[in-house]
């Protein structure tokens, strides 16, 4: 970590900037000449939301658009052909944000931008020029989740009030993207405390950022915690971003912005520098806008910490490199189950799936159907009863090692929240901070049992259970279903998914556009034992490449019931 951690700290020092206007022009002009015939749309949607009164100006929105739709192989290819920089890219994506996020459909996807980016990035362009590229994330923006920490400038929140101010150092995840080259572009606004603060909470909204919209169609929610990654990654704000989840967060908002989030298995990626809810659950996790574009973050992402020891287990089995397994051709020898009781909550979901299952056939791979996952809904309580145990445990711990907050435990929250009511609380409450205050230690019984009912209802006798019964390498399901109505008076209106097997059992479970209804995106999910990623990214990049189904935001303000 030694050299990361160099690497990083001499990318946030100051760098003079250096002026690319020349440079940019003719990256601009090129740009649309090496990924034009594969973006989708020059400027999302074919909606524009800037000037177009001059020819400079109508250049500048084309490569804005272009950027906005390239993957990161594409990106990284003008970067390397010398016809790209990331100056150039970076400035794109920022215009990009105070013209979609900042005004125009207003998004609010991202709480703020690193007023070191420019710098950044135009210290990149010169190591490039000089000593040569760091790697396929080199001169790439990024965005991060806003309860991961970056020793910078920008404020790690999660949302809250009580913690809006700079942490102290980098997270691991954070050192290892820089690191690799990337530029850290920004925070996203995300559902305050990771949605774990109250039973009838609105996904997207936070005391710092206000709501998150979802951008297909503005009036509906974009899913959480991971809100404001999926939401900007849609919109075409960064290259990818980084989400976390304990159960959904990075899935769920995924599925509700129509683009590809990967939960990794637990103990690929550390979580040291994060805000937690459960160490047995938590992780971190890519989001974008392609299975590459997802499989390369990852791979920047996966390693040992010391800090966090379950990412030094003799059990884990990482890879350098997961774009290696976006590999195209047919799917043969490969068996999938389908998972029927985790759908049915949806029935234009139901079709899609009909649809995805009929492609993947076609592909080459064995479909066996149903290839149920027992024990649905046996541990929920367990499970919850282990948040509230270890959300405690993990706050405090986390909190105290914070040096610029006056909050220090669980407790100094809850009374923050009461004397900040009017901002923090203005539409739903702290009950389940006031559940976990009320818990004891990780030594009870109490908790002790329901950690190893959760982990063994989901995981041995669940995922494992079925992929054996049924003779199956992975399985697959409905993600969720459209995007409900925001709603912060009664919070959210969620109708079924897929995400809790893989998510307490610690499993690996991959996302991936299969459709839209009315406008509204739908994923499939791919999911599997533990570190089948290398099998799942191959299942979802041939599906995703054999069907090509993610759908462009639009920005509309409602549902437009005249398109199925």
């Amino acid at each position: 970590m030694s050299h990361e951690a160099d690497r990083a700290s001499a990318d946030r020092e100051s760098a003079d900037r250096e002026s690319a206007d020349g440079e940019s022009d003719v990256s601009r002009r090129r740009f649309l000449q090496v990924a034009g015939g594969v973006v989708v749309g020059s400027a999302l949607g074919g909606q524009r939301f800037a000037s177009a009164q001059s020819e400079r100006t109508q250049m500048k929105d084309d490569f804005d658009g272009d950027v906005a739709t390239a993957t990161i192989a594409q990106l990284q290819a003008g970067l390397e052909e010398g016809e790209l920089t990331c100056l150039a890219i970076t400035e794109a994506y920022l215009r990009r944000i105070d013209e979609l996020d900042r005004q125009g459909p207003t998004i609010n996807s991202v709480l703020m931008t690193n007023p070191e980016a420019l710098d950044l990035a135009a210290r990149l362009d010169r190591e490039r020029r000089e000593t040569g590229s760091r790697g396929p994330l080199h001169g790439i923006p990024i965005l991060l989740k806003d309860n991961i920490d970056t020793g910078d400038r920008m404020m790690t929140s999660a949302g809250s009030l009580a913690l809006a101010s700079p942490a102290d150092a980098d997270a691991v995840l954070a050192a290892r993207l820089r690191a690799a080259g990337c530029v850290l572009l920004g925070k996203t606004n995300l559902s305050e405390w990771a949605n774990f603060r109250s039973t009838r909470s609105a996904s997207g909204w936070s005391g710092v950022g206000g709501q998150t919209r979802n951008p297909h169609v503005l009036n509906r929610n974009p899913c959480g915690s991971s809100s404001g990654s999926g939401a900007a990654v849609a919109a075409g704000l960064c290259a990818g971003a980084i989400g976390t989840e304990t159960d959904g967060s990075i899935v769920c908002p995924s599925n509700a912005n129509g683009i590809v989030g990967i939960k990794p298995t637990l103990g690929l990626v550390s979580r040291s520098g994060i805000v937690p809810i459960a160490h047995s659950q938590d992780t971190a996790g890519p989001m974008a806008r392609t299975v590459a574009d997802a499989a390369a973050i990852l791979s920047a992402l996966v390693g040992p910490d010391p800090a966090d020891t379950i990412t030094t287990g003799s059990n884990v089995e990482s890879h350098p490199d997961y774009t290696r397994f976006c590999t195209r051709g047919d799917l043969g020898g490969i068996r999938l189950g389908v998972a029927r009781n985790y759908t049915g909550f949806h029935e234009g979901a139901d079709l899609l799936l009909a649809q995805a299952l009929r492609a993947l056939g076609e592909l080459g791979a064995t479909v066996v159907d149903p290839a149920d996952i027992p024990n649905k809904g046996d541990y929920d309580d367990a499970e919850y009863e282990v948040l509230l145990y270890e959300f405690k445990a993990g706050l405090n711990k986390y909190l105290a090692g914070r040096s610029r907050l006056d909050v220090r435990t669980l407790e100094d929250l809850i009374e923050f929240n009461l004397a900040h009511a009017e901002a923090e609380m203005p539409f739903f409450q702290q009950e389940i901070f006031e559940q976990a205050q009320s818990k004891g230690s990780l030594q009870d019984e109490t908790y002790l049992e329901a950690l190893a009912r959760s982990k063994r209802l989901s995981g041995s006798e669940g995922i494992d259970a079925a992929l054996q019964q049924h003779g199956v390498d992975a399985l697959v399901a409905i993600t969720g279903g459209p995007a409900w109505p925001t709603d912060p008076i009664t919070g959210d209106h969620f109708i079924g998914g897929c995400s809790s097997p893989a998510a307490v059992s610690g499993y690996p479970h991959i996302t991936v556009p299969m459709g839209a209804i009315y406008g509204l995106p739908v994923n499939l999910s791919v999911f599997g034992t533990a570190f089948s990623e290398p099998l799942l990214i191959r299942v979802a990049h041939a599906f995703e490449q054999a069907t090509q189904l993610r759908v462009t935001p639009r920005f509309l303000p409602e549902v437009d019931l005249t398109t199925a």
